[in-house]
């Protein structure tokens, strides 16, 4: 794939384009207002891997809050502001490391001018979050509907209107709980501009459904050059969010981290408890920042060959298994030893 050239900026310490690695987001779920259950989200979410995490500002106790959550915390926060600029100062005030704000909804072009001073003072990026379900009445009036053009106009509207104050700290966003229109609407900003974007599917839905969506949403713009940073949307525990970031990421060979699991949907050949021996392994090795291909498999017809070409794997059948490391041949392990001595293997291999 070809990556678009875009600009680079910086939210706190994480560069966000000019061709830095995709940066991965999530949102908490907290009352910003609730200090220690942000804190302890917000380093759970760290921990898994997320790079930024976006906190809601929804009065001024929570834009306060963020410089005391700021202080017990390792990650950029960002903080997101509708309908009161001077939510934003305080936030600004507060030390967050970069707004999203939608400057049609935050007040008059002086109050916009306000918050952008502040911010450039500061040196503090804005994110420009254009949504298909809060577009503007006159907008949606020319286009009649949400269309990915509507978007693309609200956003070049909004971006003008920052450029002419002499602000271009700026990466921009364009979702909609509509996959098509989505990708579509990334793909003409995209030839227009050359700010950083930031990638999603807003409102996506839960597990299954949100993954599948964020995932072909996502998963279709990186492929195609176009995207510097994105959060997966699913209405979980935002550290689901992360974990599914990161497969999309090593599906597209663009970042790897923790193991790769590689294994079989089963089928009447099957002999072993494949799907508890998956599950047990997986919840062991939550955690794990090293990338190795793990291969388990429980056919006869094909485990073998994939487990050779994994950097560690087992073969099971008929009450036991065989272990492969780089494609050769280990030992056999009884059935019920199989987990236990993968897990320990992978381990010693990653230390």
């Amino acid at each position: 794939m070809t990556k678009k050239k875009t600009r680079r900026i910086y939210v706190g310490t994480v560069p966000i384009g000019g061709g830095a690695p995709v940066a991965v987001q999530s949102m908490t779920n907290t009352d910003t207002r609730d200090i220690p259950a942000t804190v302890e989200q917000v380093n759970r979410l760290s921990a898994a891997g997320c790079e930024i995490v976006r906190l809601a500002v929804i009065d001024n106790e929570a834009a306060l809050a963020l410089k005391k959550i700021k202080a017990e915390v390792d990650v950029p926060l960002i903080a997101d502001i509708h309908f009161d600029h001077r939510l934003a100062i305080e936030a600004l005030r507060a030390g967050a490391d970069g707004l999203r704000i939608n400057p049609g909804n935050i007040g008059s072009p002086k109050a916009v001018e306000t918050v952008v001073r502040e911010a450039k003072d500061r040196g503090v990026p804005i994110r420009i979050g254009v949504n298909g379900g809060s577009l503007q009445k006159e907008i949606l009036s020319k286009y009649g509907s949400p269309t990915p053009e509507a978007m693309v106009e609200s956003a070049l509207q909004h971006i003008a209107m920052l450029e002419d104050l002499g602000f271009e700290q700026m990466k921009i966003s364009l979702k909609s709980s509509s996959v098509r229109k989505t990708i579509r609407a990334y793909e003409i900003l995209s030839r227009k501009v050359d700010y950083p974007l930031h990638l999603g599917v807003t409102e996506a839905g839960s597990l299954i459904s949100g993954t599948v969506k964020n995932s072909i949403g996502i998963g279709y713009l990186l492929a195609n050059g176009i995207g510097d940073t994105f959060r997966v949307s699913l209405t979980r525990d935002p550290v689901d969010e992360i974990k599914v970031a990161y497969e999309i990421l090593r599906a597209l060979d663009l970042r790897h981290r923790g193991p790769e699991i590689i294994s079989c949907p089963t089928c009447g050949r099957c002999e072993i408890d494949l799907f508890g021996l998956v599950d047990r392994v997986e919840k062991s090795l939550e955690g794990m920042i090293a990338s190795p291909k793990v291969a388990i498999m429980g056919c006869v017809v094909n485990g073998p060959g994939e487990a050779r070409e994994a950097d560690i794997g087992i073969a099971g059948g008929r009450g036991q298994g065989i272990l492969f490391k780089k494609g050769e041949l280990v030992r056999k392990i009884p059935e019920s030893e199989l987990a236990h001595e993968l897990i320990q293997e992978l381990r010693k291999m990653t230390e």
